[in-house]
């Protein structure tokens, strides 16, 4: 149990044993000229403690993913995935990068792709808000509406059918099957959250959509400390209004997902996800998606049972993108 828990010390490694470099965290500001680029990852990790009773003796921390450049945690993969199809030879000059999303990876996408002098072209659902397709548009990608009833997987297809008809056009890099997902979390993400806890993280919560990030930090928190419980939240239902967080059991699971390092699952309600997101605005002047509602909410319910514990989660990305979204004035 946690309270039983040994604590270790942040280590200075940067090797592992999955032979993936992992980057040191920076010292010193920014050097002046440095790219769009440069500001990824390296978010805040906010405390929630209001959220608990006074005589709760866990802990809840949430990462600040909206920090990142794009405004959200998918700066981190999709960083990493340009950077590795640049590296294989797969992303050349005149190529576009071509992929499906829920709207925060094609938004990294397209921000990175007009950074570094790509075409980019995304799928989505329909029904995804018009927050995120403008801002797609905004940074210049093209953007394709597929089916809204076929979700995320709908997309999938369609991206994944056109690369398929025109190879030497596209760079597909498939963002739900790239092993260079997972390993943005595990270079980064991981390593941030336990150097900001100074190794006292006892659980790790997060929601599964690509699930890069619950793979990725998990399995080197894992590797930092074997009994860091690893904690999977998914929505309650099918029929579900929580962008960015899969149903895994009736949609397509994506290839990077790893069960194995699950230690618990937890199933929250659009609802419940909705009311955290208004909460946190309203009493913490903190604004976030529904995703950052659906984390916390499990955070929040599993600290409430834990005799003692840091529970750590992320907050995917902020809320002005869903400001269209009727929730907001609800009750």
């Amino acid at each position: 149990m946690a309270a039983a828990q040994t604590l270790h010390r942040p280590t200075t490694n940067t090797t592992t044993s999955h032979g993936i470099r992992c980057e040191r965290m920076p010292s010193e500001p920014m050097e002046l000229g440095a790219p769009i680029t440069a500001l990824i990852g390296n978010t805040p990790l906010l405390r929630f403690q209001s959220l608990l009773p006074p005589d709760c003796q866990a802990a809840v921390y949430a990462k600040a993913e909206w920090f990142n450049p794009g405004g959200s945690i998918k700066d981190r993969a999709a960083w990493s995935i340009i950077l590795q199809g640049e590296r294989d030879g797969e992303l050349t000059p005149g190529k576009t990068i071509l992929d499906a999303t829920s709207g925060n990876t094609g938004i990294a996408y397209a921000l990175i792709g007009a950074a570094r002098g790509y075409r980019v072209t995304m799928c989505l659902p329909a029904n995804a808000n018009e927050e995120r397709k403008s801002l797609l548009r905004a940074y210049g990608a093209e953007v394709i509406l597929t089916d809204p009833g076929e979700g995320t997987d709908g997309a999938m297809l369609r991206a994944r059918a056109m690369a398929t008809s025109d190879p030497d056009r596209y760079f597909y890099p498939d963002q739900y099957n790239n092993p260079a997902n997972w390993q943005a979390h595990y270079r980064t993400t991981a390593p941030e959250i336990w150097r900001q806890t100074a190794g006292r993280i006892t659980h790790f919560v997060a929601g599964l959509g690509t699930t890069g990030t619950f793979t990725g930090t998990g399995r080197r928190l894992r590797e930092l400390n074997p009994a860091i419980e690893l904690v999977a939240v998914q929505p309650d239902s099918p029929l579900h209004g929580l962008e960015g967080i899969k149903h895994l059991p009736s949609s397509i699971v994506p290839g990077i997902y790893d069960p194995t390092l699950v230690t618990q699952e937890r199933s929250v309600s659009t609802e419940e996800a909705r009311s955290m997101a208004r909460r946190l605005a309203h009493t913490e002047g903190v604004l976030v998606g529904p995703s950052g509602g659906a984390n916390l909410a499990a955070a929040v319910q599993l600290a409430l049972e834990l005799r003692a514990g840091v529970v750590v989660t992320v907050l995917a990305d902020g809320g002005a993108r869903y400001l269209s979204d009727r929730f907001w004035q609800e009750e």
